[in-house]
């Protein structure tokens, strides 16, 4: 962390914690005049408000009276006719209420009762016209019937969803003017209803901003504390305005704000100035100094630049200049060591990647090309055994020296570059040219390099059995990058050695491809769901009179990016990388799942045989596996035949002897497959502990074309002396299911009897071969009636 940052880190909680004290000062000062202004206009709000209500009551009462000089209410009144008062009269009574009415759509009814409360007439302005005076209103008539007074007015205000304020008064039928007290039961009852639409529209606003309602109740606010007001719409009725605490807390919110954003602003500004105080006078001198010593650190300087710094810090750069020149001679002297190989004293891996990333940059810049050989000595394991470690060492060295001296001959006659030579590991060595493709450098160097080794290698006057494998790849054909590079020419190095060692081998797009294609491969397997790419197909298994006895299950996958994708590539990939257990357990499933419809086919003695890798045997849980499938799908052990590849037999361990032993003993079948492949001895036969031996399809090639049946039948005899029976892999012709069933196998298994099929395909197999097989008995059981012989055919 740099000193800026530092002082940063110190500095600003301090002068943020000051200005941040003083803000809440300032709001606790403010907080009580705010609470007081808030409280004078909540008064203020709230009077105007009652003003607006008197002024509808006003309203109303002008409107009834307005009606009372009317010469439509003073004719409806006085008609004795009711019919011509309820059409004529009554319409031109609504005209002149709706001609009172200041808006043409707000609400205003009058009523008009007689004593006993019968509605003589009723009207009010608005969108129902079946409309009815309410019962609220009935009520209200009626008490003021039983009282003593002859006008009112009344603010109904929960009576559902329409307040209005009634007017009522008493009036003489005759003369519509006040009637005498002893004259009120002849009285009618006038009520004009209006809704007081501002005073809502003020109630609606104040309690969307205040979040409180305007309560209505005949006496006026007690005194508390609480922010509140209380304003007179009448006698007897007062409105009353309580704001909660968390509103007027939510209001100073704001203020809160303002004030915390002022101090953080105001922070920020101190801190900025502060910082800029402290990096011109302390901290930039240092960080200057420190640019020096970065700039000779990674080589863009040589020296440590003297500012004529006074002080401190003037002291310190003089101390760094002499620490720095003492650290140039020891560093020299380090890395002469660390990026040499000890033995044979030219360059190691670590010197080697550090110049070829230069050598392959440049090269790519400049639309240039380099050429990497990647050179192994083979059989130096056997040499270095054998003679002693003193003699591989010797031999290293030596070999070196005249690589070298090849390399720098070769490339000072063509008039290049000197190559990079070097050590990377053991007998791994590694040669970086400069040259472009094509001119022969490069095979010449191969050339001379295997011509050292023509006859072995000679070290003080002996000869040793060793040669050279040298794997070639270029840049930026074949990689863009050092690591690339050596791995490409790793790659084509072991190509050279697998074709025979003592050659050399360029790197191709055909192996990148097998590479690519491994690892594709390798992918896939990590992230396959196996029940949408995995399937099985079964091969049939029959008896000499051509029954099928069973089936073997074989797994094939069809990968929607690789396509399908065969056995024999991608098993010995799933077991480097750890990922048998998953195909396995999927294919021991699956197959146990298929099993009813296989004996379905063939009978219940149909035996399905399973294959499972040869690693997989040395998982603990591979027999509680086997029973647990079993289980779940109805099966007896009896029906299950377990291959083995023969070779499990070499790696044998304690924990795969005891699966074995555990799986016969829950009595599974087990069979060794691939018999012959290479690694069968008699004494392998004689330990073999399994039901049957399958022998392997080359080796039957071999035997059946040399016509070496009494061979075979030895072989097929000594498995019968062990109580096994044996089948015969790769029947494909009729001359070797000859020859094996005169050596005496016991059950065949191959292309001339059937392919893997699907369980669909093979239920068609299995009904063709029954419809063929029917005449052909029935002509059978005939002659054999009248031969009295018995024949034993393998059906096909």
């Amino acid at each position: 962390m740099t000193l800026g940052k530092r002082a940063l880190i110190l500095i600003f909680p301090v002068v943020l914690a000051g200005y941040l004290l003083a803000a809440l000062s300032v709001h606790i000062a403010q907080s009580r005049s705010i609470r007081s202004l808030e409280h004078a206009k909540l008064s203020q709000r709230l009077e105007h408000a009652a003003a607006v209500f008197q002024n509808e009551v006003r309203r109303s009462k002008s409107f009834l009276n307005a009606l009372l000089n009317s010469n439509a209410l003073r004719q409806f009144v006085s008609e004795t006719d009711r019919t011509y008062r309820a059409t004529a009269l009554g319409v031109r009574l609504q005209e002149s209420v709706k001609s009172l009415s200041d808006e043409p759509m707000g609400f205003v009814s009058l009523v008009i009762l007689t004593s006993r409360l019968d509605t003589e007439y009723y009207f009010e302005n608005s969108w129902d016209p079946f409309a009815e005076v309410d019962q609220a209103q009935v009520e209200l008539a009626r008490q003021l019937v039983k009282g003593s007074k002859l006008t009112d007015w009344t603010y109904l205000h929960d009576v559902g969803g329409r307040p209005r304020i009634v007017y009522s008064q008493f009036i003489d039928p005759i003369t519509l003017g006040r009637p005498l007290p002893s004259n009120k039961a002849n009285a009618l009852l006038m009520q004009v209803a209006v809704q007081p639409d501002r005073f809502l529209q003020m109630q609606a606003a104040l309690k969307k901003e205040y979040e409180a309602d305007i309560v209505l109740q005949p006496w006026p606010l007690a005194v508390t504390d609480d922010l509140s007001a209380s304003a007179p719409l009448g006698p007897a009725l007062y409105a009353t305005l309580t704001i909660s605490d968390a509103h007027f807390d939510s209001q100073m919110l704001r203020q809160k704000t303002l004030l915390a954003l002022g101090a953080v602003a105001m922070s920020l500004f101190s801190i900025w100035l502060i910082v800029f105080l402290i990096r011109r006078f302390i901290t930039g001198p240092i960080a200057t100094l420190d640019a020096n010593v970065m700039a000779v650190m990674v080589g863009a300087r040589d020296e440590i630049v003297d500012h004529d710094e006074a002080g401190e810090i003037g002291r310190l750069t003089q101390n760094i200049r002499e620490l720095h020149r003492q650290s140039v001679h020891s560093l020299e002297l380090v890395q002469k060591s660390s990026w040499t190989d000890t033995l044979t004293g030219i360059s190691n891996r670590a010197h080697f990647n550090a110049l070829a990333t230069g050598v392959v940059q440049d090269a790519i810049s400049s639309g240039e090309k380099c050429s990497l050989l990647f050179i192994d000595i083979d059989n130096f394991k056997f040499v270095n055994d054998k003679h002693g470690h003193e003699v591989g060492d010797e031999l290293l060295k030596t070999l070196a020296a005249r690589l070298a001296d090849h390399v720098d001959t070769i490339t000072q006659r063509r008039g290049q570059k000197p190559a990079i030579f070097a050590r990377l590991s053991g007998d791994e060595f590694a040669v970086l040219v400069r040259s472009r493709p094509g001119d022969g450098t490069v095979r010449e160097i191969a050339a001379a390099i295997l011509a050292l080794f023509d006859d072995g290698f000679e070290v003080s006057g002996k000869r040793y059995p060793v040669t050279a494998s040298i794997g070639a790849a270029i840049c930026p054909d074949d990689a863009s990058n050092v690591a690339e590079l050596i791995s490409n020419a790793d790659a084509a190095m072991y190509q050279a050695k697998s074709a025979g060692k003592n050659r050399s081998s360029r790197f191709s797009r055909a192996l990148h491809d097998k590479r690519t294609r491994l690892r594709q491969i390798q992918e896939e397997l990590r992230s396959l769901d196996p029940d949408e790419q995995f399937h099985l197909v079964y091969m049939p298994i029959v008896d000499t009179r051509g029954r099928v006895t069973g089936c073997e299950a074989l797994l094939r996958w069809h990968s929607p990016i690789l396509g399908n994708v065969t056995p024999d590539e991608f098993v010995p990939i799933a077991e480097s990388s750890g990922l048998f257990s998953k195909i396995d357990w999927w294919v021991i499933n699956k197959a146990m799942s298929d099993c009813r419809q296989l004996k379905a086919l063939f009978g219940p003695d149909t035996v399905l045989a399973i294959n499972i890798s040869s690693a997989e045997l040395h998982s603990r849980s591979i027999s509680d596996y086997f029973s647990d499938c079993i289980e779940r799908h109805g099966l007896q052990p009896q029906s299950i035949d377990i291959e083995l590849t023969e070779t499990f037999a070499v790696k044998v361990s304690d924990q795969l002897r005891r699966n074995i032993d555990d799986l016969r003993q829950k009595g599974f079948r087990l069979s060794i497959d691939d018999f012959g492949a290479g690694y069968t001895s008699v004494q392998q036969i004689i330990d073999y502990a399994a039901d049957t031996i399958k022998l392997d399809r080359a080796l039957v090639s071999n035997l059946t074309a040399s016509q070496s049946l009494p061979v075979l039948k030895a072989v097929v005899a000594l498995c019968h002396a062990k109580d096994m029976a044996v089948v015969g892999e790769g029947v494909d012709t009729p001359e070797k299911l000859a020859m094996l069933t005169a050596a005496g196998c016991d059950r065949f298994q191959g292309y001339l009897i059937s392919k893997p099929l699907s369980l669909d395909d093979l239920g068609i197999w299995a009904l063709t071969r029954t419809a063929r097989a029917t005449p052909e008995a029935v002509e059978g059981s005939a002659e054999d009636s009248r031969t009295g012989s018995r024949s034993t055919p393998v059906a096909m």
